[in-house]
């Protein structure tokens, strides 16, 4: 069997992460990777014969396997080389019969003997297999953990904004950070990704093809994606789109498993040691830090009575006032940090050049408890919090919110459904229900 070597090329596979703040700690007052970056030009062999094609056109060999050789290799796409994988046994089946390294499955085994056939299965259950997938899972991780200390060590990086003229050089971090904190769309921490280029061009060819980069809907001009993705909230990338998993470190480190599967593990499955003495913790207070300046106090009511006293913000007041449940609490306090963190005002959007400028036109404008309109704050990106280690943000409660208009419980909606929060929103006025019919056509 000739494989076609001018067959059409594979659909691309189909991933906010807001990259968060950290405040300084201080005294009070983050599919197992099996291909490079990109489709390589590294041909893979078959087993058994001449025939071999690109991998980017892995399919076709291994159709080839199962119908000229009934050889069927499992669990492909965790081989994090597959060339080199296929070149191992090419070798070993030259000195070896098939038989000795894998499992024979028989078709049609209660029928007549001439239509009985033998396929063959090449998996890990084999110690030789499974040692071979973990020692190219090793050197995959070498290189990749190789390249990202050279992208973190770079300082040549060259490269605009995707989304203003900007230029940044230097180091990647400058560009990453300011497309978080400027254009609030942030791929993760620059510590967390390789191949930082080629991740970088592969969105900035959807930008320049009009595609989002979340739904990836194309657009007939620049200027209505750019709307469509502000309106959206889609100005970030979709977690659930594997073509992005090759450029985060994390789905190179442990064989088998993808950066989801990685965090979800149960930690219940843990077994406890007995001996293990822990009578010696001492767990460190947890400090919450004021909304408008540097004050810290390790109690929740202190925090709350220094805002009310030195900044006159009732954030209790606030709560009752607008009816907020749990959900809209914590994207308040997000939106709050993020627009401080920026030096602008909350209330009336306006821009300056420190916080402390900020916290001037906040208390003569008496815009500290001025809040814009909730569509502007009650959005799903402010789910994600500024700063990771906020300790405000545990302390917030809904017990208000249960009493107030049903428009505002929140306590059956999960966190991450932002379709079912934009409908609710979107009904909320006449207008805006106009919107949502454009939208559903």
């Amino acid at each position: 069997m000739t494989l076609n070597m001018a067959a059409c090329e594979r659909k691309k596979d189909e991933d906010s992460i807001l990259e968060p703040l950290c405040f300084p700690e201080g005294s009070p007052d983050s599919a197992s990777v099996a291909s490079l970056p990109s489709p390589s030009s590294e041909l893979l062999v078959c087993l058994f014969c001449t025939e071999s094609t690109r991998l980017d056109m892995k399919d076709e060999l291994l159709k080839h396997l199962l119908q000229e050789h009934k050889l069927v290799i499992a669990d492909v796409k965790l081989i994090a080389n597959l060339p080199k994988y296929l070149l191992y046994w090419k070798g070993r089946l030259l000195e070896q019969p098939v038989t000795d390294f894998c499992s024979v499955i028989k078709t049609n085994s209660t029928g007549p003997a001439d239509k009985q056939e033998n396929y063959f299965l090449l998996c890990d259950i084999l110690p030789e297999d499974r040692i071979l997938r973990e020692n190219l899972q090793q050197k995959r991780l070498e290189e990749v953990l190789e390249q990202q200390q050279k992208e973190r060590d770079d300082n040549t990086f060259s490269r605009p904004c995707l989304f203003c003229s900007e230029e940044f050089t230097g180091n990647r971090s400058s560009l990453l950070n300011h497309m978080a904190r400027e254009h609030s769309f942030s791929i993760g921490l620059p510590d967390n990704i390789v191949y930082c280029d080629e991740f970088l061009n592969t969105l900035q060819k959807k930008l320049d093809d009009l595609q989002c980069l979340y739904c990836e809907k194309t657009f007939r001009d620049k200027t209505t994606l750019k709307d469509h993705m502000r309106k959206k909230t889609h100005r970030r990338i979709n977690a659930s789109n594997r073509q992005y998993d090759r450029f985060y470190v994390i789905n190179y480190l442990e064989l088998g498993k993808t950066w989801e599967e990685v965090q979800s593990e149960d930690d219940r499955e843990l077994v406890e040691d007995d001996d293990d003495d822990w009578s010696d913790w001492q767990a460190h207070p947890v400090l919450a830090v004021c909304l408008f300046c540097d004050h810290q106090s390790d109690t929740m009511d202190q925090i709350y009575i220094h805002m009310k006293g030195a900044h006159g913000f009732d954030l209790h007041k606030l709560r009752t006032d607008l009816g907020l449940g749990f959900y809209q609490q914590v994207k308040l306090v997000n939106f709050i940090r993020r627009q401080i963190h920026q030096s602008r005002c909350y209330g009336c959007e306006e821009k300056f050049e420190s916080r402390q400028e900020v916290l001037q036109h906040l208390e003569l404008r008496g815009h500290v408890m001025k809040l814009p309109d909730m569509l502007t704050w009650d959005q799903p990106q402010y789910y994600f919090p500024t700063y990771e280690n906020d300790a405000l943000l545990c302390t917030l409660s809904d017990s208000d919110g249960e009493q107030s208009d049903e428009r505002h419980h929140h306590d059956n909606v999960p966190v991450f459904a932002e379709d079912d929060r934009e409908l609710q929103l979107l009904r909320q006025t006449s207008v805006l229900n106009q919107l949502l019919k454009n939208r559903t056509h």
